[in-house]
């Protein structure tokens, strides 16, 4: 039986689990594709049933790995993938989008989004989304490596306020978005999804973490990303390629922080305390 994840609402009604799988290095070895495929398939029996993947990963290769994992279970799982900003012309997308497609072998992705902004305008890659949407071709559009500034101008375009979710990074290591982004995407109950909330392993072996993790008997990347999983309207998709990491991300999102450790992590990991730029990696 899968464990019960706990949902959040994107603003077109679908109640998407707050923590999924990333796959993100996936795809770039055939030799590690039988154990990536795997690993995916576990994440699916645990719950996780959403997968971030783009056409950049692996050149493709992520979003092959992604198809095989959920032949058979395609119903089950909630496909993002993304789009590059070279290729978001308003016909751009559309043959990015029929690539994607034909890699993940589906006749839809749930949720496609702008890997990050580049030289075409917000409103040529709207119109190519939508017609995507119009087409069947995918459920939803959304964003990713949008700063604050970058939403407000998308919200002014015209269809600009179907946006569904903002992809950034944010973990303990890279908490700006909490000082202006976060908050207004709170404000419009617009979901923010965090990618590399474990800083890519980095936190996993970061002392400031041990004492905590040692209190709790868990690893400190299971701390690490419970600290993300806190709080609504997040959703964090970590990358894990062997069982037991995917076992234990999946374990992350049962694992309350009391509020005395949140302060101490506050402490190691100090919030924002004035605006920063957007980090990327």
């Amino acid at each position: 039986m899968p464990s019960t994840i706990r949902t959040t609402r994107l603003p077109g009604g679908d109640d998407v689990p707050v923590l999924g799988q990333g796959t993100w290095g996936m795809g770039e070895k055939p030799i590690r594709r039988a154990d990536e495929v795997a690993a995916l398939r576990l994440g699916l029996d645990l719950g996780m049933s959403l997968i971030d993947t783009a056409e950049m990963y692996g050149d493709g290769g992520a979003e092959e790995v992604v198809g095989e994992a959920v032949s058979g279970r395609r119903d089950e799982v909630f496909i993002v993938s993304k789009v590059l900003p070279t290729h978001a012309s308003r016909l751009g997308v559309v043959t990015a989008c029929d690539h994607s497609l034909r890699r993940l072998q589906t006749d839809r992705i749930d949720l496609y989004l702008l890997h990050w902004r580049l030289g075409t305008p917000l409103a040529e890659t709207v119109a190519g989304f939508e017609a995507l949407q119009a087409a069947g071709k995918i459920r939803h559009w959304g964003v990713s490596n949008f700063d604050t500034a970058d939403m407000v101008e998308l919200a002014g375009i015209s269809d600009g306020r179907n946006v569904q979710t903002d992809q950034v990074l944010y973990n303990l290591l890279r908490r700006g978005v909490e000082y202006d982004l976060l908050p207004w995407c709170r404000e419009r109950a617009l979901p923010v999804m965090a990618y590399s909330p474990v800083e890519q392993g980095v936190l996993a072996g970061d002392g400031r973490l041990t004492k905590i993790a040692e209190r709790y008997g868990v690893s400190r990347s299971r701390i690490a990303l419970a600290w993300v999983l806190r709080q609504d309207g997040v959703i964090a998709i970590p990358k894990a390629s062997r069982p037991d990491h995917v076992r234990d991300n999946s374990a992350a999102h049962d694992l309350r922080l009391i509020p005395a450790d949140m302060q101490e992590l506050d402490r190691h990991f100090r919030p924002p305390t004035s605006k920063q730029p957007l980090e990327m990696i």
